[in-house]
């Protein structure tokens, strides 16, 4: 995919059509009520058939496979809704934990930590390098309502101490990406993003797919495999 390789991100326009999208949050809803005071958390969401036949069947599947090739399948989906009640913001970081089934200590997996009840660990960096996250925003996302903000090329960096995150920020300028409804996302686990709270704040509704091309090492398994 254009880009992604050299900055460790790209946008696809107008990638899932608006009936995909209703049928997908139509979904969601059967899940999460809509407008519920949960609906600003980091859900998981791949227990819900509309989000799986998302993740594994259709475009979304297909930029994840021309990136990590014909392998690639879907490990853990996430549903964002930051609202006027759910208004978060996230410093900058990059996305290094994932989720498993079980806690099986490896060699160059951990620290260990535990979200929800699910085990979470951070894994040897070549791992996080041969994984990729796909967005698919399910509303408009403008400049004012907290939008993802990256620093390009971040991703070659490898696992960034807190200095050396602060030390990147000083030098590089960072990229905010704004995007309409249907629009995908894809960026590098490794890339440095954050997100501020949103200025005007209505919904802004995103679904968040990782994937992977291969099995985890040493028993351990992919908490939400949806192959």
């Amino acid at each position: 995919m254009s880009g992604i390789e050299e900055r460790g991100f790209a946008l696809v326009p107008s990638a899932i059509p608006a009936d995909e999208r209703r049928r997908l949050l139509d979904g969601i809803a059967t899940q999460i009520p809509p407008d519920s005071a949960r609906g600003g958390t980091r859900l998981r969401t791949a227990a819900v058939p509309a989000v799986r036949a998302v993740a594994s069947g259709s475009t979304m599947q297909a930029v994840a496979t021309s990136v990590l090739g014909a392998a690639a399948f879907p490990v853990r989906a996430i549903y964002f809704d930051k609202n006027a009640s759910a208004n978060w913001k996230v410093a900058w970081h990059q996305d290094l934990t994932i989720a498993v089934r079980a806690r099986v200590d490896r060699d160059g997996f951990g620290p260990w930590s535990v979200k929800a009840g699910v085990p979470h660990v951070q894994p040897p960096v070549d791992v996080l390098k041969r994984m990729v996250s796909v967005r698919l925003h399910l509303d408009d996302c403008t400049a004012s309502n907290g939008p993802l903000r990256v620093i390009p090329r971040s991703h070659t960096s490898g696992r960034l101490s807190a200095s050396d995150i602060a030390a990147t920020l000083a030098r590089a300028a960072e990229h905010v990406c704004t995007a309409r409804a249907g629009d995908l996302l894809v960026f590098r686990p490794l890339l440095l993003h954050s997100s501020s709270a949103a200025a005007e704040p209505g919904h802004r509704r995103v679904l968040h797919i990782e994937y992977a091309y291969e099995p985890l090492p040493g028993g351990l398994e992919w908490f939400e495999q949806c192959a």
